[in-house]
């Protein structure tokens, strides 16, 4: 039985063909370590760095790409900006619709005197600007907002939001994980003071890599400290971009990696791959029929939606279902709370969670129509 890989919003796979060739060809042909030696392959390496920055800078529209700094991840780029900035008696907003690389982190602070509040989301996950605006209270000091949401795939209105914040004197942390490569963000326009992106979702790249952009980094302290390769003479940390926030030996292999599927992005284009999520949603929906024994998530089609779909069927759990489809027809999606249980009782299904769906660049039309087929048949108890 031949297997269709739909949980895209978890970690994408395929991938382009050239993020495996960049990374073999980094282990097999580089081997230097970046910015720490004056010979030829420390050199190489050092390039393919600057390479990878250049074209994720291209990508968001960052006039700098210094300002893009490379972390493991989107829960480390979270985590440098909130244990950065934040400090006891500070104030910071979120929402309900948060993943818990931000929650969890914030749960600490809490704990350390920071004061969190949340803006509820409305039951189809968008965030109201006039909520956010309404709580933005006398001593906030960040708001931390989800650009889109991996459980219901909707996407909130970032440049309202940043707007308001940003006449508040607030600034935006922004977590792009399940947004970037997946629908055009122009940093330029958007008013995001910092960014956290994930490089093995929407980007295209291998697990482990990720990034944050950072528009001003003065009171902004790093998450660790080490060599940097730069300014070796000083046991202080460099004060500037990048290296402020990139210790310790970077991970070359994946950055290449990820340097190819930014490319991909670039040639293919991200409105592209916008259009044909949503191509591929309209075709699911459809194939769906508006059986009502399968409850769809996530509001009306009118409401801008990433590649993300969460369904329930009647009758059958959350687990049940996910195995179903993975044992009878070969689909393999997410099930569960997705690390979102604010999420779930934001749109009242916590504890059991939903049946995820999450599609990407190589996914078909046809296989969301195999999807939904499936789907239909277990409503059916067929």
């Amino acid at each position: 039985m031949s297997v269709l890989y739909l949980d895209n919003a978890a970690t994408s796979w395929p991938k382009p063909p050239s993020v495996p060739r960049a990374m073999s060809g980094a282990v097999r042909h580089g081997g230097g370590n970046p910015g720490r030696s004056g010979h030829t392959k420390s050199i190489q390496a050092g390039r393919t760095v600057l390479g990878a920055r250049e074209l994720l800078a291209e990508l968001f529209h960052v006039h700098d790409p210094s300002h893009i700094v490379f972390t493991k991840n989107a829960t480390e780029a979270l985590n440098i900006v909130l244990f950065g900035l934040l400090r006891p008696g500070d104030r910071v907003l979120t929402t309900s619709m948060e993943h818990n690389s931000v929650l969890r982190p914030l749960a600490a602070l809490t704990g350390a005197g920071v004061v969190v509040d949340f803006v509820e989301a409305g039951t189809d996950g968008l965030v109201s600007p006039d909520e956010v605006a309404a709580r933005l209270g006398a001593g906030t000091r960040l708001a931390v907002v989800t650009h889109a949401s991996n459980v219901t795939g909707t996407v909130n209105d970032i440049t309202a939001i940043g707007a308001i914040c940003r006449a508040r004197g607030v600034r935006l942390l922004v977590d792009a994980a399940q947004s970037a490569g997946c629908i055009p963000i122009d940093l330029e326009l958007l008013p995001a003071d910092y960014l956290a992106f994930s490089g093995h979702k929407g980007l295209l790249g291998p697990q482990g890599t990720g990034g944050l952009f950072v528009r001003q980094e003065a009171d902004l302290a790093p998450l660790t400290r080490g060599g940097t390769g730069s300014l070796s003479d000083r046991e202080d940390q460099p004060e500037f971009l990048p290296d402020r926030f990139e210790s310790g030996t970077l991970n070359v292999p994946g950055i290449a990696g990820l340097a190819a599927g930014a490319s991909y992005l670039l040639k293919r284009g991200v409105e592209s791959v916008a259009a044909y999520d949503r191509r591929l949603r309209s075709a699911f929906l459809a194939a769906l029929a508006g059986d009502p024994r399968v409850k769809v998530f996530g509001g009306a089609e009118s409401i801008p939606h990433t590649g993300v779909v969460s369904i329930r069927i009647d009758g059958i759990s959350p687990s049940t279902a996910g195995e179903a489809l993975e044992k009878r027809f070969g689909i393999l999606t997410r099930i569960g709370l997705h690390c979102a249980p604010r999420a779930h009782r934001t749109i009242g299904t916590f504890p059991d969670g939903t049946v995820r769906l999450g599609w990407g660049p190589f996914t078909r039309e046809r296989d969301m129509v195999k999807a939904a087929r499936a789907i239909l048949a277990l409503a059916g108890g067929k």
